[in-house]
């Protein structure tokens, strides 16, 4: 069975956090998981099958590219996922809720809070960052099926995105692998083409939420409504043009510092997201946000996912970045 099928044969309405976690589970025993690395030449097609996923489902889309891209982390940096496990990738990093990391034998011991945690209680292991006694970043794989775990309540009252369940874990000397040295993380060419992938999620979403205005034009003549479904098509154009050109570029040059690369991606799909949910919603009114369950779930799941981006914060450091560029930066 391959994505295509999978997603076609169920329904794209995951009731809560167990749901989306029987999701991913059938999902990992298919070899659905199974996405190319960045970088592999075929970045392209893990930017596909990620977009494919989120216009079917965004919880069920965050759950899957967390797992996936805890695998590629995991496997840059040598080391080898339990088989049929499924992985939550936590960095999230507030300061009231940071996880401290002590060297145990040939393990290490976690000890803190842990900050919005999709699918932590659906989750078999978690790939998380934490900070070691001399204040540097440490990834670290932890089983969550052991006392040292507990799965709280907290921290996720969202509307949107209700049923990934990302809550608050709290970690009492819990056991974990250390996966590469201190500050792997960031350093690595793979942070940032990962980065790339969260775009591609936005980017399915945002092209389902369209299609639905796309089939409306086809069915009757209203010139506003085609007028903002040319607005919507030339956004979407944009946005994918970008990503194609973020895969190839990639695949190009896989050990390459690809932050204005992904910064860049990442800025044009976010607009052009937003752009999609404003000409939709004013082209086609109340009717499907009312009606059309799939729609209604992406309409209300894809502002809060978005928001992993930090909107003008991201936006003045792309702009540091392309201030420091030389004067051809925008040459054709």
């Amino acid at each position: 069975m391959d994505l295509h099928e999978y997603l076609r044969e169920r329904p794209p309405d995951f009731a809560d956090t167990e749901a989306l976690g029987r999701g991913l589970r059938e999902m990992v025993e298919a070899g659905l998981d199974q996405l190319p690395l960045p970088g592999s030449g075929h970045t392209l097609e893990r930017f596909q099958r990620l977009a494919e996923v989120g216009g079917h489902d965004l919880g069920l889309c965050k759950l899957y590219e967390g797992h996936t891209d805890a695998l590629a982390i995991i496997q840059q940096l040598g080391g080898s996922p339990t088989p049929g496990s499924t992985w939550g990738m936590w960095a999230a990093e507030p300061p009231q809720a940071r996880v401290k990391v002590s060297p145990s034998g040939h393990m290490v011991r976690l000890n803190g809070r842990k900050a919005w945690c999709s699918g932590a209680a659906v989750l078999s292991h978690a790939l998380l960052t934490a900070w070691d006694e001399e204040g540097r970043q440490q990834l670290v794989a932890v089983a969550l099926d052991q006392p040292g775990v507990r799965i709280t309540d907290q921290g996720w009252q969202a509307v949107g995105m209700v049923a990934t369940g990302s809550v608050e874990v709290l970690f009492d000397g819990a056991e974990g692998q250390a996966i590469g040295n201190p500050g792997d993380y960031l350093l690595r060419p793979g942070f940032w083409q990962g980065a790339i992938g969260i775009a591609a999620c936005w980017y399915g979403a945002a092209q389902q939420i369209a299609e639905r205005l796309r089939r409306h034009g086809g069915q009757r003549e209203e010139p506003h409504a085609l007028a903002h479904l040319g607005a919507v098509d030339s956004a979407l154009q944009a946005a994918a043009a970008v990503l194609r050109f973020s895969a190839l570029h990639i695949d190009t040059h896989p050990e390459a510092d690809a932050e204005l690369l992904a910064r860049r991606a990442r800025a044009v799909v976010e607009y052009s997201a937003e752009q999609v949910m404003h000409h939709v919603g004013r082209a086609l009114g109340a009717g499907p946000f009312c009606q059309d369950r799939h729609f209604a779930r992406l309409s209300a799941d894809l502002p809060v996912f978005l928001r992993q981006s930090h909107a003008e914060r991201d936006l003045a450091v792309l702009g540091q970045l392309i201030a420091g560029q030389p004067g051809e930066t925008w040459t054709l």
